[in-house]
């Protein structure tokens, strides 16, 4: 029955051909829809537990003063504190923008085992204040190595004669986990401080702090001493964990969840429609064919099964072309969507969901014109005219 099935999808190429490329079409916006969802929440369940972060009670952009520092360092469960400040710099042109940060150099890899080095060597990093350390993403995109100089130019702390500041590759990092995106830039505080305060005449501010707590420590113990602490300024605080501060950024772009999920939704209603619309013009078409199939002695069981396998032929064929395209296309896709969405990857599971959905249409698809093509009366179906 599967060859017939076959050889009848193949009397009409152009619309079968059609109907696949569009089921095709279909299951890639389905993987990657779903793949944008999965990076975006990555990013909140695979967060430290370790971590806790502070920042200004006002705003994520107002500054800290460095003085809190050592208050912090001070409360019970706290291990170590460092010093992270966002410095929104950019490369040669606007274009190239990518994460900057001013950080603690040593406390770096102790508060983030996932950073791990594939080129460089972090003693390099920590030995020198004009250094930096680089993700593979930015090395791959740009083909910067260790031992190169990379010109930033300041978004937020502009030098006054306009000049970029400048930072030699110590080392190149991988991250193993979404919580880190391999397309950032870490540089000294030390760097950071001691020109700020030769430019300003004052020293920087902070823009968040990061505390490790010890293994026995309850996180909102410490997170409501901390806050109780600089209740009275000069800058109240907030104080969350690493999952709850991810998740401010993804609520800063408004329910994209949600609106992918809408236009995921849109996309399966039009192939559904467009496949049923195809399996019924290929009912009809094949008026005559049921007739003979139930003249020679065929069941209404067998001719039911005859029409839904054509739909979900005609959708499996489809469905698998698409996962092609998206295991072809994932790579490309994750680096031009790097800086949005860092960590961007399609899983397993998004390829079952998309497979198990394209075989799921072809049922709801055929099983129409299956019912309706099962009940055809014999002698009316080869009275039929198509």
């Amino acid at each position: 029955m599967m060859r017939l099935a076959w050889r009848n999808l193949r009397k009409h190429p152009v619309r079968a051909l059609l109907t696949i490329g569009s089921m095709a079409v279909a299951v890639f916006l389905l993987c990657t829809l779903i793949s944008l969802i999965t990076t975006l929440e990555a990013g909140v369940k695979q967060a430290g537990t370790r971590r806790l972060w502070i920042q200004s009670a006002v705003s994520l952009f107002v500054d800290l003063p460095t003085s809190y520092e050592s208050k912090i360092q001070a409360v019970d469960g706290v291990a170590r504190v460092a010093k992270w400040q966002w410095f929104g710099g950019y490369y040669q042109e606007r274009s190239n923008f990518f994460a900057q940060f001013a950080v603690d150099p040593a406390k770096l890899f102790e508060l983030w085992p996932e950073l791990e080095i594939a080129n460089g060597t972090k003693e390099s990093f920590v030995g020198r204040r004009d250094t930096c350390v680089i993700g593979q993403g930015l090395a791959d995109e740009y083909g910067w190595k260790v031992g190169d100089v990379i010109p930033i130019i300041g978004g937020l702390f502009a030098k006054p004669d306009e000049s970029s500041w400048d930072f030699e590759v110590a080392a190149v990092y991988r991250s193993t986990k979404a919580t880190v995106d391999d397309r950032t830039l870490f540089f000294h505080w030390e760097n950071f401080y001691e020109t700020m305060k030769s430019i300003t005449g004052t020293p920087p501010n902070v823009g968040v702090f990061i505390v490790e707590r010890t293994p026995e420590a309850e996180p909102t113990s410490i997170m409501a001493t901390i806050d109780g602490m600089f209740e009275n300024g000069p800058q109240r605080v907030q104080t969350t964990t690493e999952a709850e501060f991810n998740l401010q950024f993804v609520s800063m772009i408004g329910n994209l969840p949600r609106f992918i999920a809408f236009i995921g939704a849109g996309v399966l209603i039009a192939i559904v429609l467009a496949t049923v619309n195809t399996m019924l013009m290929a009912a009809r078409e094949q008026t005559h064919e049921i007739g003979i199939l139930k003249a020679l002695g065929f069941a209404d069981r067998s001719v039911f099964w005859y029409f839904l396998g054509q739909a979900v032929l005609l959708c499996a064929i489809g469905g698998g072309i698409g996962l092609a395209i998206v295991q072809v296309t994932s790579p490309g896709l994750a680096a031009s969507m790097a800086s949005a969405f860092p960590g961007y990857k399609v899983l397993a599971s998004t390829y079952a969901t998309a497979g198990l959905v394209a075989l799921a249409v072809g049922l709801v698809a055929g099983v129409i014109p299956a019912w309706q093509s099962s009940h055809l009366n014999s002698v009316n179906a080869l009275r039929a005219e198509n």
